[in-house]
């Protein structure tokens, strides 16, 4: 079950001869932490995470918690593993994090609740987290510093022969469904609408096979194959007729 946040204690309080107290960076996002909307937000996307996440369940990490650890990674720029090791070792970082005496969630556990995070929601929590520090004057807003994450997606190296081999393909598709709309070609010949992705597939590979091999005699082969990629460049009556019934 979702949980707003723990019991409040005041671990300063409990150390007083140690005089801890919150930095100035953290004094000010400790502030801004608090607004509703911001919170309301994050609950609704880690929400997602069951069906009745909300009524059912054994207790969560509460998500106030979620939402001040994730801003101590990003504003220290620490991993998720740093992240977890750091708070759990500082009186000062318990406090700002309101984990309190609480075991810290390990970083695998704040990895999938950082995961159900939308991105407009980050989005909206970056806009209100810059408009809040403007309204309380901690910054002008003039610049803003954004930390992001890079993924692997599904595409390939865009090297030129792949690049043509992926224009080529397009075209002919192009070229198929121009000719279906077409009756009987409208007096063109087959060699208008022949597909060429075969050929330009073939010579990509053989493109991609020379430049594994080093050498002069190697680099020539590479030159002359690369001399034939224009063969495969959309040109005549075909290019024209697809170009006329795209548009």
């Amino acid at each position: 079950m979702i949980v707003d946040r723990y019991a409040p204690v005041n671990l300063f309080a409990l150390v007083p001869k140690l005089r801890l107290a919150f930095e100035p960076a953290l004094r000010e996002l400790d502030r801004l932490l608090d607004d509703d909307i911001l919170f309301q937000r994050v609950k609704a996307d880690l929400a997602r995470r069951a069906p009745r996440s909300l009524i059912r369940g054994r207790h969560s990490t509460p998500v106030e918690v979620i939402l001040r650890l994730l801003v101590v990674k990003r504003l220290y720029g620490w991993s998720y593993a740093e992240t977890e090791r750091f708070v759990a070792d500082s009186l000062v970082l318990r406090q700002f994090c309101r984990v309190y005496l609480a075991a810290v969630p390990d970083d695998s556990t704040l990895i999938r609740w950082a995961n159900l995070i939308e991105p407009s929601t980050l989005a909206a929590l970056n806009d209100r987290v810059v408009e809040l520090a403007r309204r309380l004057r901690v910054t002008r807003g003039r610049k803003l510093r954004v930390d992001s994450m890079v993924v692997a997606t599904t595409i390939h190296h865009p090297t030129d022969s792949a690049l043509l081999g992926d224009a080529v393909r397009v075209l002919s598709r192009l070229l198929r469904r121009a000719k279906a709309m077409l009756a009987d070609g409208a007096g063109l010949s087959p060699a208008v609408f022949r597909s060429r992705t075969r050929s330009v597939r073939r010579l990509a590979q053989q493109l991609h096979r020379l430049a594994r091999r080093k050498g002069e005699a190697a680099a020539e082969e590479l030159r002359a194959a690369y001399r034939q990629l224009p063969r495969f460049r959309p040109k005549g009556a075909g290019f024209d007729l697809m170009r006329r019934w795209a548009a």
